[in-house]
């Protein structure tokens, strides 16, 4: 009896041992993406005038941003819990200093941001030498950093000292955004300003926003369900794009619709390495987007980049390519019209539809190893 007694105490107690074993080294809960859960945030209303206020206010699920100018070297991040509603009352300034930046990055699940038309100052005119990223003066991007899901809207950007507004966050609407880099048009120091580059899981959804840069409008270097309405594109730009599309990316589930752009290199792009293999660009739609003043492409498909027209690689499968509705392209007297350039029907499968698109001007391009219907190009 007492040896049954004693076994009972030992069981007990290493259970005893074993309950506060855990209790003081919790395994950490991961959902079954791997992610960790969203962060709970308290009740209250943060403040944001200083990048030393920052930590306190993110604590909140209502967050303020008064004016301020940012710490030189600093990354703004705004880590928000779950839910939190942030609003700017007044324009950040980021300073001159040579370093890779981001210089602002917004992550969270479920956040609203408004920026109530207040403004992100990059300074951008105090980096601008004309060589963007391939050298020169050291230049942070991107200006501004959208990893969460929820909304941002209703911000300026203007200046940035390269690469505009970068989207990693899925299941995020952007809209009402002015990005404004038109300072950068004198004397072409401006390079390398893209205005939106897409790099998400999606769905991401961009519209209504106006975007002058002297690179490219958008850019989609990878993902699914990317909806892309009711922009303007402004200024020397390269166009709206997909890619460049670098090797094991897929892009698939595009909508390019109903946006305006006013001058610019290029219209409408698909652009991928000629060295990239186990790559996808798939089920791309172009619908109701009207285009003038296109100086040298109103519709270019390329498979050689970072060559235009060279000799094409075959790693990336580009299909279900179609323009839908009524697409306008009006290009300048030295443009082409339409070029594609795959490197066999094995990475252009399929039949592209073209029944949507109309290009006035310019000369006709080439269209070499794609089936094609429709059109008047």
């Amino acid at each position: 009896m007492a040896v049954i007694s004693s076994i009972k105490a030992g069981a007990l107690l290493a259970a005893l041992t074993l309950l506060s074993s855990v209790t003081a080294n919790p395994v950490p809960y991961f959902n079954a993406t791997g992610e960790e859960p969203p962060r709970v945030g308290k009740r209250c209303t943060g403040t944001i005038n200083s990048a030393a206020s920052v930590a306190a206010a993110v604590q909140c699920t209502t967050i303020v941003i008064q004016a301020f100018t940012m710490t030189a070297g600093t990354t703004l991040t705004i880590a928000a819990p779950s839910g939190a509603s942030i609003t700017m009352q007044g324009d950040i300034t980021f300073p001159y200093y040579q370093w890779a930046g981001p210089l602002m990055v917004v992550t969270g699940t479920s956040v609203t941001f408004d920026g109530g038309g207040h403004q992100l100052i990059g300074n951008g005119a105090s980096y601008w030498d004309g060589l963007g990223g391939s050298g020169g003066k050291t230049k942070p991007a991107p200006l501004l950093r959208i990893n969460h899901s929820g909304t941002f809207k209703n911000v300026k950007v203007l200046n940035a000292p390269m690469r505009s507004v970068a989207i990693g966050g899925a299941s995020v609407t952007v809209s009402g955004l002015n990005i404004d880099n038109s300072a950068g048009d004198a004397t072409t120091l401006g390079h390398n300003t893209d205005g939106f580059d897409v790099s998400s899981n999606g769905p991401v959804t961009i519209s209504g926003c106006t975007i002058h840069t002297q690179d490219d409008c958008l850019a989609i270097n990878r993902g699914t369900g990317i909806t892309f309405t009711g922009n303007t594109c402004n200024g020397p730009t390269h166009g709206i794009s997909i890619g460049s599309i670098n090797s094991d990316t897929t892009v698939s589930n595009v909508v390019i619709s109903n946006n305006v752009l006013n001058g610019g290199g290029n219209g409408l792009r698909i652009k991928t390495d000629a060295t990239a293999t186990n790559s996808f660009v798939t089920g791309v739609t172009y619908s109701g987007n009207t285009m003038t003043g296109v100086t040298g492409y109103g519709v270019l498909i390329d498979e050689s980049y970072p060559s235009t027209l060279g000799t094409p690689g075959t790693g990336v499968i580009i299909s279900g390519v179609k323009f839908t509705g009524t697409n306008t392209i009006a290009v300048t007297s030295s443009a082409k019209r339409l070029e594609i350039n795959c490197g066999s029907t094995t990475s252009c499968p399929g039949t592209w539809d073209l029944s949507g698109l109309k290009i006035t001007g310019g000369s006709a391009g080439a269209i070499k190893n794609v089936a094609t219907s429709g059109g008047t190009y």
